[in-house]
């Protein structure tokens, strides 16, 4: 995983967007995790480049491959067997990858977890439904979803349209 400092310029960003979006149907935070959502895309984007695109299906395109990022907020910093999660009501969007985020809940830094390509996520995932507990976390799950381990994420050699901002091992933190 990328451990990325978060500027004032991406906060503001964020937040910008976020105003202007508002709640979005079918949000398990109810819009409060809008804020935390821009600023995953922010990091993404700090560290991929790409073309900024939100649609229902994406957020961003990268060397031709559509791109969703879904960020949760944070307390600690993620560890690699902590789960990455897609809520089944998003299920049917049509994206080559999604890419996954953790920020604090004070905004000041987040991390880059890496991507997975979707149908590869769905295969490997484990679904669960609202209510259930998940005994790898001692969870309660808040919507029906599917989970992956950090550690089944990748983000060496990830196609980037800036080879400068190419993700490999050299910028990645133990």
């Amino acid at each position: 995983m990328i451990e990325v400092l978060i500027t004032d310029k991406m906060r503001k960003v964020a937040h910008k967007k976020s105003k202007e979006m508002g709640v979005l149907r079918n949000s398990i935070t109810r819009g409060q995790g809008n804020v935390f959502g821009f600023l995953g895309e922010e990091i993404v984007r700090k560290l991929l480049g790409g073309e900024e695109n939100n649609t229902h299906d994406y957020d961003l395109i990268i060397d031709n491959k559509t791109i969703d990022v879904k960020t949760k907020r944070t307390s600690v910093t993620p560890k690699p067997n902590y789960d990455c999660s897609v809520a089944d009501v998003t299920r049917k969007q049509n994206c080559d990858y999604f890419a996954f985020v953790r920020v604090l809940n004070d905004q000041s830094k987040g991390w880059f977890l890496g991507l997975k390509d979707r149908e590869g996520y769905f295969k490997e995932s484990v679904y669960l439904k609202k209510g259930e507990h998940d005994p790898s976390n001692n969870y309660f799950v808040k919507a029906n979803c599917y989970n992956l381990p950090i550690s089944s994420l990748t983000f060496e050699n990830v196609i980037s349209p800036n080879p400068r901002k190419r993700v490999t091992s050299k910028n990645k933190k133990k």
